[in-house]
């Protein structure tokens, strides 16, 4: 085995922390987890206690996101800070669609929980950024969809409200059971994880200022710190919980499918595979912090779903069936997911990655691969100036 490229602390085990770990290891950094909270089965974490827990409640699908597209009309400041974030977001995801082959391709895909099929997109009023979504766009250097892409015919749509549709390949993964693959590839590949809450990066480098003696191994010194708390570590202003809630119900269903209404509300579905029912939604309320469901969104929200997509209602059935109503709060970041570092006074460098609203698992090994590349650029530099 070759020599560590140094030692990095990461903070939280939600998907991108998970991811963050895993992809250091990849790349030969010793790691360490410190985590409040770990992966555990679905059925066993605590929804009122573990709230702000996120990964246990995502979605957990991929949506392609289209940037705004080439047009000779200039964007406003506002659309090309939009367009900016989409872009970087539509990379991230595509890295992340590539990485679920990869683990398809080593037969791990069932271990993980991740399930290939087809996602499906109905909007009520489509923006540029949809309409001129083409087979030929979506092929495009631009976009580089992978797989299938087609744009649905106004006879497929569920109701005359939708003006425009598609659908293409896509993936979803079982939140817990792919959180708990990751943890297992992390331990295996010699990661250490400790369940530890931690106020602040100064506590963390302090924590391991010095080598640390730990379950007869030593864990070295910090060279740096991966701040992958979801809502960061309370010192961000920008940062803001949207809650959402949701429904698991029985019933399996063949496709991811999103719907966009006119009035900014959604409708969707995610499979959970594995004979584990499917997630129906859903809300988004920013700055909402009620933990508690309440049972008339519950309703209004499966009657819109079976309104749409009916043929998740087979065997005669003319309802779904409720098996638990989710409640989450998605870290959501004012301008987008902070990725970035920075060196704090009387710490040491610190690699931020948090702040990605709903979109954790699908960006999540974009993010990861921005996590390896910024730390091995400081440490390198840092390395190079000590020369």
């Amino acid at each position: 085995m070759s020599e560590s490229k140094g030692h990095v602390v990461v903070i939280g085990a939600g998907v991108i922390g998970l991811s963050s770990a895993l992809a250091l290891l990849d790349a030969n950094y010793t790691t360490t987890i410190l985590a409040k909270d770990l992966p555990a089965p679905f059925e066993s974490i605590d929804p009122r206690s573990q709230i702000n827990f996120t990964s246990p409640w995502g979605g957990a699908h991929n949506r392609w996101v289209p940037p705004f597209p080439p047009s000779s009309t200039p964007l406003t400041p506002t659309q090309q800070a939009e367009h900016a974030l989409r872009a970087r977001e539509h990379a991230f995801s595509l890295s992340t669609f590539h990485r679920m082959k990869l683990f398809q391709s080593q037969g791990q895909d069932q271990q993980a929980g991740i399930t290939f099929l087809k996602g499906i997109e109905f909007l009520e009023s489509p923006g540029p950024e949809y309409t001129s979504l083409t087979l030929q766009r979506a092929s495009s250097q631009e976009l580089r969809l992978p797989g299938h892409f087609r744009v649905l015919e106004s006879h497929e749509f569920p109701d005359d409200k939708i003006q425009w549709g598609c659908e293409y390949d896509t993936w979803c993964v079982n939140p817990m059971q792919y959180c708990l693959f990751l943890l297992g590839q992390i331990i295996a590949r010699g990661g250490k994880v400790f369940k530890r809450e931690v106020r602040s990066v100064g506590e963390v480098f302090q924590l391991f200022s010095d080598a640390v003696q730990e379950f007869g191994a030593t864990v070295p010194q910090a060279d740096a710190v991966v701040n992958a708390t979801g809502i960061g570590l309370g010192d961000d202003e920008m940062v803001f919980p949207t809650r959402g809630q949701t429904c698991l119900v029985q019933e399996p269903c063949d496709a991811t499918v999103t719907r966009q209404n006119a009035d900014g509300t959604w409708t969707f579905c995610v499979p959970r595979g594995f004979k584990a029912g499917t997630i129906i939604g859903g809300t988004k309320e920013p700055d909402n912090w009620d933990p508690k469901p309440d049972p008339e969104v519950r309703e209004r929200l499966l009657r819109a779903f079976e309104g749409t997509y009916p043929r998740i209602l087979a065997d005669g059935k003319t309802r779904l069936t409720p098996v638990r109503d989710i409640v989450g709060r998605r870290p959501t970041r004012k301008g987008g997911l902070r990725l970035e570092g920075e060196v704090v006074d009387g710490a040491g460098f610190v690699m931020h990655a948090y702040g990605l609203g709903g979109r954790g698992y699908e960006l999540s090994w974009g993010v990861a691969e921005g996590v390896v590349e910024g730390i091995k650029g400081h440490l390198e530099k840092e390395k190079g100036s000590r020369l």
